[in-house]
């Protein structure tokens, strides 16, 4: 369902039915790489392993299917003007993608 700020919510969905997180945004994709940045992030993208994140949309059936990963990289330099200032004190960040598998529908009532 739609909150008024135009974001939906995702819930992660586990193999045995259980659903630990919730994620949020106006788009599947963008909760789903919300979720791919939990994952254990390898040295670098080559090297990712690769790994299912299903998210059910929040007042429906329907389960949106990636495949996630998670890496490292170098911080960017930072421009203090820009506000980005506390990305000073890091060294590395987690950096994430995902590439969408196909939607299911549950039959569960």
């Amino acid at each position: 369902m739609v909150r008024e700020d135009g974001k939906r919510n995702f819930a992660l969905r586990e193999a045995d039915g259980s659903e630990p997180s919730e994620f949020s945004g106006s788009m599947p994709r963008q909760a789903a790489l919300k979720a791919a940045r939990t994952l254990e992030p390898a040295p670098s993208e080559a090297e990712a392993e690769r790994e299912t994140i299903r998210l059910r949309e929040k007042g429906t059936q329907k389960v949106h299917e990636y495949e996630g990963w998670a890496w490292k990289e170098s911080a960017p330099e930072v421009d203090d003007e820009a506000g980005d200032f506390w990305l000073n004190d890091l060294d590395e960040i987690t950096k994430a993608n995902v590439s969408k598998q196909g939607i299911e529908y549950l039959d569960e009532e």
